[in-house]
C-alpha cells in the first residue's frame, strides 16, 4: 500500500493537470470548464488508486482471485456518459465534440497519475493544450476557406445561365452545388437559387459586387453562410 503523502500528491497532481485542461475549455465559455474537467481527473485518479491498492487485503486471502484492473478500465466506458451530455446537436450542426473528447482525455489523465506514472500524465497534459489551444487557429483558417453560401437572384428570364455564375464568380463547376429556378415572375424575371461549396469568406464577400455587376441581375441576396460540413466541428 501506499503513503498518505504519495496519495494526496497523485490527487493534487490530477487536479492540477484536469484545471489546465479545463481552463481551455472554460475561456471559450463552454458549460464543462474547470471544474468539471478537475472532478474527472481527480475521480479517474481516486478509482485507479483504488483499483490498484484497494484490495490488497482481499488479496491476500486464500482462494481469492481478483482482476484490480476491471475497475479502472470501467472508467474508459463510463466516461463517455458525462461526455455526451456536453454534446449539442442543432439541426446539421453538432457541437461539444471537443469538449467530450477533452473529458474523455482528462479521466485518462487521471488513470495515469493515479496509476503513479507522472511523466506520461504531464506529457499527456501538454499534448491536449497544444492540441486544443495551438492547432485551433488552423483549423479555423481552413474553415475559412471552406465555406458554404446560397444566394437568391431576380434576374432577368433566361438572362443568366450557369456558366454565366461559374465565370463571373471565377468558381469551378464542382464548387456550384445548386442551379435552380425557384420562381418566374409577371414581369419579366425569375428567382434563382444557387449554392455555393468550397468558397473562402473573402471570396463570399466579393460575390454580391460582381453578380450585381451583370446586367441580367436585378437583386442579390445572401441567404445563409456557414463552415462546410466537412470542416468538422468543436
Amino acid at each position: 500500500m501506499i503513503s498518505h503523502t504519495e496519495i494526496l500528491l497523485r490527487l493534487v497532481s490530477a487536479a492540477a493537470l484536469g484545471s489546465l485542461v479545463g481552463f481551455e475549455r472554460e475561456r471559450l465559455l463552454w458549460a464543462a470548464g474547470i471544474r468539471t474537467h478537475m472532478l474527472v481527473c481527480v475521480g479517474s485518479c481516486l478509482i485507479m488508486i483504488v483499483s490498484a491498492f484497494g484490495f490488497a487485503d482481499v488479496l491476500g486471502q486464500e482462494h481469492t482471485v481478483l482482476d484490480p484492473s476491471r475497475v479502472a478500465a470501467q472508467v474508459v466506458s463510463g466516461i463517455g456518459f458525462l461526455g455526451a451530455g456536453s454534446i449539442l446537436a442543432r439541426g446539421e450542426i453538432v457541437k461539444g465534440l471537443t469538449t467530450a473528447a477533452s473529458i474523455w482525455t482528462v479521466a485518462a489523465i487521471g488513470l495515469a497519475i493515479g496509476g503513479g506514472l507522472y511523466f506520461a500524465g504531464i506529457a499527456s497534459t501538454i499534448v491536449i493544450l497544444i492540441i486544443l489551444a495551438g492547432v485551433k487557429p488552423l483549423e479555423e483558417a481552413y474553415r475559412a476557406r471552406n465555406q458554404t453560401c446560397q444566394f437568391r437572384i431576380t434576374a432577368e428570364q433566361g438572362g443568366l445561365t450557369l456558366d454565366d455564375i461559374r465565370q463571373t464568380l471565377e468558381v469551378r463547376p464542382a464548387q456550384i452545388k445548386r442551379f435552380v429556378i425557384e420562381n418566374r415572375n409577371e414581369d419579366g424575371t425569375e428567382d434563382i437559387l444557387v449554392l455555393l461549396t468550397k468558397v473562402s469568406s473573402q471570396d463570399i464577400a466579393g460575390f454580391r459586387g460582381k453578380l450585381n455587376d451583370l446586367t441580367a441581375v436585378r437583386t442579390v441576396d445572401l441567404l445563409r453562410r456557414s463552415a462546410d460540413s466537412a470542416a468538422g466541428g468543436t
